[in-house]
């Protein structure tokens, strides 16, 4: 198959897309390689812009790559517009763009609340990162809507700028969906001890120059306003072209992340796939998905036939704290108490996630042993004066 391939287009400049570019290249691609971006930045990588760049340590998180030695023709500054996949045509608006191999890594964009203004600020591009920077002044009166990961990344900054920081939860507890309510709560004192108000139940009905208003009635004063309360699949423009969408609007990628067709892959935030190890889709909007789902693909799109079921990874470095999850949580599974900072997953006496503060390498062993398969002794998973390693039944 690798030899009827003149030229790979990739649509997405963000980790997925570079990192599939870059695959490519390096397991042994030698033809036409494109990787479009809508943003006319050099690529660059996100995490740091909610730490960093925000904090001022950084002006950008660009790539250390030289595309140009790697023969990666960058066409940047140009939006995907619409997917004729019969003709192998994307249509952007700089242009047509024919292809052989066609990667869909086009990421997440976020969610806004109705009616949002523009005064507002989100945090998901460099561009978003630099102005919310300037705003960020001491003493500046910000109100930060959503205690998801984003949220609490984005309040942990302004504190530590000088801010006086409120942050607004729809949900009852901090860090809703993504953990349960009783382990969100642990996370609450964090916002405390940081000198941040942290308001949960409290929904907002509107945000107008210098003021969040509650439902409840109450009015926030805001000389700046953070929105972050999650992103959706960035996949409108493929809307008529027969690629396949989940309920949720990524792209339903079957388990080689082929999109519905041989000559479509997608990776990323903008992607779910079946994961035979939880027996479910899985739609996984975080850095590592991106990089190992890239590697995947560069092979596939060579003819390969490489199964993607990974173990999930994520970390948010928040008021002074690492929290990382490896795996997935399901509520089906026994809980188990590791010590107060860390908690296992368990389905029988197989390791399904784990969740961590400020303990790396709970973490990093416990990955490794979800991804192994590995049969536990429950008791001794439980008991941190016992490496996690030292754990098998």
């Amino acid at each position: 198959m690798a030899d009827e391939i003149v030229r790979v287009v990739v649509v997405g400049a963000g980790m997925a897309g570079v990192q599939t570019a870059v695959s490519l290249r390096q397991q042994g691609y030698e033809g036409s390689l494109v990787l479009l971006g809508a943003e006319p930045h050099p690529p660059y990588d996100r995490p740091p812009l909610s730490k960093d760049v925000l904090l001022g340590r950084a002006e950008h998180s660009r790539f250390e790559i030289d595309f140009e030695e790697l023969g990666i023709e960058l066409a940047l500054g140009r939006r995907a517009l619409s997917l004729d996949a019969d003709a192998r045509t994307v249509k952007t608006d700089g242009g047509d763009l024919s292809y052989d191999r066609l990667v869909l890594a086009t990421g997440a964009a976020p969610v806004s609340l109705p009616g949002q203004p523009e005064s507002a600020f989100l945090l998901r591009t460099q561009d978003d990162a630099l102005a919310l920077r300037e705003a960020l002044r001491p003493g500046t009166r910000v109100v930060v809507v959503g205690a998801g990961w984003i949220g609490a990344e984005a309040a942990t900054v302004a504190r530590r700028l000088g801010c006086d920081v409120t942050v607004v939860e729809a949900a009852s507890s901090p860090l809703a969906g993504a953990l349960p309510a009783e382990l969100g709560e642990r996370t609450r004192p964090w916002y405390a001890q940081a000198g941040a108000e942290l308001l949960t139940a409290s929904a907002v009905s509107g945000i107008d120059e210098h003021a969040v208003r509650l439902t409840n009635g109450r009015e926030l004063a805001a000389d700046a306003v953070v929105v972050g309360i999650g992103a959706r699949p960035d996949n409108a423009w493929l809307a008529g072209s027969g690629i396949p969408l989940d309920d949720r609007g990524a792209v339903a990628a079957d388990a080689r992340l082929r999109a519905g067709r041989a000559d479509v892959h997608a990776v990323g935030d903008c992607a779910s796939f079946p994961s035979a190890r939880y027996g479910r889709r899985l739609a996984v909007h975080h850095w590592d998905n991106a990089v190992q789902g890239a590697r995947v693909v560069a092979a596939n799109v060579l003819g390969g036939e490489v199964v993607y079921d990974p173990v999930p990874y994520f970390w948010s470095e928040q008021f002074g704290h690492m929290v990382q999850v490896a795996g997935v949580i399901d509520a089906s599974a026994e809980q188990v108490a590791r010590g107060g900072d860390a908690v296992l997953w368990v389905r029988g006496d197989r390791l399904e996630a784990v969740l961590t503060v400020d303990r790396p390498r709970d973490l990093a062993q416990g990955r490794k042993l979800i991804d192994s398969g590995a049969r536990v002794d429950v008791a001794k998973a439980a008991d941190p004066t016992v490496a996690l390693k030292a754990a098998i039944a």
